[in-house]
């Protein structure tokens, strides 16, 4: 481990809060350390837009000081800043400046481990679903560092998830090779015959003794029920080792709760198009849908943030560029075709069926 990621895993270790506070150590997200030696920001830039992870990790009364030394530094470089999966805290913060431009992203279902265990024995639903797959041999472990840092079977299980996947992968806070230095991370295992099909990867939110479930990667021979009991056995360890804050994580464009003003007409028209026909490259609604059936105790909102009069496409443009790790135009073409090839394989799967008759 580099210098700058012990330090900044110090950092995070001693006063991360927000829930995607230790993705910061994600591979190729940079590091930016105040001048105090006191704090962290985990950034990507894009067309000389730096997207921050969060929000910037430190004592919260230094909160504001570091915002304005972090964005006064991106300004000396002639760079502009946004902040991407910002929480409550950071996004009610007082600004010399005035408040930041925002926009609700979506929100994040937050739970106690020790009630998401009782949600789910209330529910005959959710019981099925584990009943389903024990009965289909499915057993949950979790798995030292050591075993799971590059292991075959959870590498072949993500190479499969990924397949699945409308867009290719992507990076920033939603980085899927999270198993090359788990770290501090937990990892529960779904086998099944001996052989992972599956597995659960969750990241501490020291500050709050809390949990991020990270991922939820199921291989092609994960069966119905999987997931569920993945977080059932993460959910009972983390209860036994007295956490006491759970969350699966943002459902983007959720309608799960609402942030005061809405944004411009064309960020509503943008954001409601996403919903409502981006489910071929993204399952907005699935994914929502999965989590709420866990009935959360509460949903917390999760917002972009940039020190300007307004939200700007530019700004979107820069956050998707985040993510992609390159032209977000060429993601989606990337994507159209990926769409493209399954159609022609669905096709011609059928049409391999209907000879046979």
């Amino acid at each position: 481990m580099t210098e700058p990621m012990a330090t900044a895993r110090r950092l995070v270790l001693e006063y991360g809060w927000n829930a995607t506070a230790y993705q910061i150590l994600n591979p190729g997200i940079e590091l930016w350390f105040a001048r105090a030696g006191d704090a962290v920001i985990g950034f990507v830039r894009h067309r000389r837009m730096r997207v921050v992870a969060g929000a910037p990790v430190c004592a919260p009364e230094r909160l504001a000081d570091v915002a304005a030394e972090y964005e006064a530094d991106a300004a000396a470089r002639r760079e502009r800043v946004c902040y991407f999966a910002a929480e409550s805290r950071f996004e009610s913060l007082p600004r010399a400046d005035g408040p930041y431009a925002r926009v609700l992203l979506g929100a994040q279902p937050v739970w106690r481990p020790q009630q998401l265990l009782a949600t789910i024995a209330g529910r005959a639903s959710l019981r099925a679903q584990l009943a389903r797959a024990r009965n289909h041999g499915v057993q949950v472990t979790e798995w030292e560092r050591t075993t799971a840092e590059q292991h075959p079977g959870l590498q072949r299980c993500l190479a499969e998830w990924l397949a699945t996947r409308g867009l290719p992968p992507l990076h920033f806070l939603v980085e899927p090779d999270t198993l090359e230095q788990v770290m501090d991370r937990r990892v529960f295992v779904a086998e099944r015959g001996g052989a992972p099909v599956a597995y659960l990867v969750a990241s501490p939110i020291p500050r709050r003794r809390g949990w991020l479930v990270e991922q939820i990667v199921r291989g092609h021979n994960a069966c119905n029920g999987t997931s569920e009991l993945l977080l059932f056995a993460a959910a009972t360890a983390l209860a036994r080792a007295g956490a006491e804050h759970l969350t699966l994580g943002l459902a983007p464009l959720t309608q799960q709760c609402s942030a005061g003003e809405p944004p411009p007409r064309w960020l509503r028209w943008t954001l409601g198009w996403l919903r409502a026909h981006g489910r071929r490259f993204y399952n907005f609604a699935g994914l929502e849908a999965f989590k709420a059936k866990f009935r959360p105790e509460h949903w917390e909102p999760v917002f972009a943030l940039a020190p300007c009069r307004q939200i700007t496409p530019a700004v979107l443009y820069a956050i998707a560029g985040a993510f992609a790790r390159t032209s977000p135009l060429l993601l989606c073409a990337r994507g159209l075709l990926r769409a493209i090839a399954a159609e022609h394989r669905r096709l011609w799967r059928w049409l391999r069926r209907r000879r046979r008759r």
